[in-house]
């Protein structure tokens, strides 16, 4: 039992980094792995949070990093409005 619980939190593990590589929160990450790979989502928030402990200076950059990523997303969309406004503008000068 001790081996294949082991394996399975590595398994775990590495569906976790796969899931910081693809930028995702821990909460996004916890839905992927219950959807996708069946995990359920407190076994993914246990050994997220035991990651977070050994790697505490990288989870507080990709924290930072999540908070740029919302920050930029919210700014693209105000200039993609700011676009649609200025296009919609141009065309009722028409």
């Amino acid at each position: 039992m001790g081996d294949s619980s082991a394996s399975y939190i590595h398994l775990v593990q590495h569906l976790i980094e796969k899931c910081l590589i693809f930028h995702m929160s821990k909460e996004e990450c916890m839905e992927a792995l219950s959807k996708h790979a069946n995990i359920t989502p407190v076994i993914t928030s246990t050994v997220w949070n035991e990651l977070e402990k050994e790697n505490k200076e990288f989870f507080e950059a990709y924290a930072v990093s999540q908070n740029k990523k919302d920050q930029m997303s919210e700014e693209e969309t105000r200039k993609l409005i700011q676009k649609i406004i200025s296009d919609s503008s141009k065309d009722s000068d028409d």
